[in-house]
């Protein structure tokens, strides 16, 4: 049985916020800075920014002015909401974490953060959100006999 440290490449934590300017300016006083220019994503309704530093990448997350999917969290006072991994296998990654007893609440879909990738989001037993992140495609190379 696959387990999830065979399966998964930590990528970022994911913060929701309503300003990602002032949630930038409290994490530049630790040393973080912008990875990339800021996204849009109509589908999930949400404007993000990644930032990098010594410590783990963040992701903040605002909502679209139409969109309430970070209502929940805000409303409770969640901020870091969840973990992000990438997973070249998304078969063999689903198996190992619905070994935990998750379940998936976002299926498989396109995001603008990784260039059309596909993610998607499964809620742990504990009520924390796991995000998986198709890894980019690494083409190997081959041998050629001469």
């Amino acid at each position: 049985m696959s387990t999830l440290r065979d399966c998964l490449a930590f990528h970022h934590v994911g913060f929701a916020c309503t300003d990602l300017d002032a949630e930038e300016r409290i994490f530049a006083c630790l040393g973080y800075t912008r990875e990339g220019p800021d996204f849009e994503d109509r589908v999930q309704g949400i404007r993000g920014r990644f930032l990098a530093c010594g410590g783990p990448r963040l992701e903040l997350l605002s909502e679209l002015p139409d969109s309430a999917v970070l209502a929940p969290w805000l409303r409770r006072g969640v901020r870091m909401y969840h973990l992000a991994y990438e997973a070249a296998d998304f078969a063999r990654a689903d198996n190992a974490i619905a070994a935990l007893g998750a379940k998936c609440v976002v299926a498989p879909v396109s995001a603008v953060a990784f260039g059309g990738r596909n993610i998607c989001f499964y809620m742990l037993p504990n009520g924390f959100l796991i995000e998986l992140i198709e890894a980019p495609y690494e083409p190997r190379s081959v041998d050629v006999l001469s």
